[in-house]
């Protein structure tokens, strides 16, 4: 069982293969699950309920956009795709486009990015019809510090004007400065589920990097 209240910048973190994508997988409703329930907001996720796409947003660790499209034709489809108007989408892509430093290149194909300006054109594309819940599947994977530091000083500004952040990364160090609440999941399971500042304390440990190797060991994982 886990429950995330609304307003957490929430961390889910565990070994390669512990289940931390499906579970999101599972949220989101990309894939189903034939046993127990997932609610977002009192709404069950399940196959048909389209109504539930419009309460969340999703960053996948994988770029979900069009290569050959610029970040503003992008942003207009997906903003269509989640039933926004045009200017609603003018109005949101443009301050998109301002807050994640991307203006000079909005009508450049995204193919020409570098791996840094992609994330943040993934990071829009998630956010675009500001959702309730966002999901956060390794974000700033692949980036430099710069970016680093944006995106996560984006996301706190996001969670400061109400949407719930559900995110996982193998960077332990970030995950301590942006998550208030997290679970270390292994094989499946939940491990561990409290504030960090918690657990630390009931585990004697100093770190999130030494909490997460005492409870799931010290084996390769990949």
């Amino acid at each position: 069982n886990l429950e995330i209240a609304a307003g957490e910048r929430f961390g889910l973190f565990g070994p390669n293969g512990a289940g931390k994508t499906t579970l999101i997988n599972c949220m989101t409703g990309l894939l189903g699950y034939q046993q127990g329930n997932i609610q977002l907001l009192q709404q069950e996720v399940k196959a048909g309920n389209k109504e539930i796409n419009k309460l969340f947003g999703f960053v996948p660790q994988d770029f979900s956009f069009y290569q050959e499209l610029s970040p503003l034709e992008n942003l207009h489809f997906f903003g269509a795709w989640s039933g926004m108007n045009k200017p609603e989408i003018k109005k949101k892509s443009d301050e998109l486009m301002d807050v994640l430093g991307l203006t000079e290149v909005r009508n450049q194909p995204v193919q020409k990015f570098s791996g840094g300006m992609k994330r943040r054109v993934n990071l829009a594309i998630g956010v675009i019809h500001t959702p309730q819940i966002l999901f956060l599947d390794e974000p700033t994977v692949g980036v430099d510090v710069h970016t680093r530091q944006a995106i996560i000083g984006y996301l706190k500004e996001l969670n400061k004007s109400g949407t719930t952040l559900i995110y996982t990364s193998h960077q332990l160090s970030e995950a301590e400065d942006l998550c208030d609440k997290i679970a270390l999941i292994d094989n499946g399971k939940i491990l561990a589920h409290d504030s960090l500042p918690q657990l630390l304390f009931n585990h004697k440990e100093e770190g999130l990097e030494g909490l997460f190797i005492k409870l799931t060991g010290k084996n390769y994982r990949d």
